[in-house]
């Protein structure tokens, strides 16, 4: 084997793949841990080199520290936007949890953001429950002969949405003219 080509071939891999780390961020503005998921995938998929796993995941590690220190990443920032904009979706803060450690990043963040959304609001749960019951009409969004016979599949999209049983059941027992108030 000659060294100087497989210099040649590292150098190049590495170029190929910050290429692709760079055209992945702008698209999507990823987590650190999905941004290093993609290059793996890209690695196996596109250029299958003769190079040990050991090896391609020390060059990914290089070019994710090196865009973490140039701050086109930046994990904290990314757990605050998602955890807002799923709140503003109506999901509750169980499932906001779940959904930021499915997508990889760590403990302290995840507790900082839904820490920030306990801050802005006084009970963002039942705001949010309030946003479901109003996107997908139940609970106190049907129609008043309709509520009593919808009432467990009712309980059961609240708690699948990750409400807990005492905020399901508060608004769904609730009158469609308070609902309308807090709306």
């Amino acid at each position: 084997m000659d060294p100087i080509s497989n210099k040649k071939d590292f150098e190049d891999l590495t170029i190929k793949l910050r290429d692709l780390a760079y055209s992945y961020i702008e698209k999507y503005n990823p987590s650190r841990q999905q941004t290093k998921t993609f290059l793996l995938k890209k690695y196996l998929t596109k250029f299958q080199g003769s190079k040990s796993r050991k090896e391609v995941s020390e060059i990914i590690d290089k070019i994710v520290f090196s865009l973490e220190k140039n701050n086109y990443l930046n994990d904290a920032l990314y757990s605050d936007s998602k955890a807002r904009n799923l709140y503003r979706r109506g999901y509750s803060l169980n499932k906001i949890s779940y959904s930021l450690k499915s997508k990889g990043l760590e403990e302290k963040f995840i507790k900082e953001s839904i820490d920030k959304i306990k801050n802005e609001k006084p009970d963002p749960d039942f705001i949010s429950a309030i946003k479901i019951c109003k996107k997908k009409r139940i609970g106190p969004m049907r129609p008043g002969a309709n509520r009593e016979l919808f009432y467990k599949k009712d309980m059961g999209v609240l708690a699948r949405s990750g409400f807990s049983y005492d905020i399901s059941k508060k608004l769904l027992t609730m009158d469609e003219s308070e609902f309308k108030k807090l709306i």
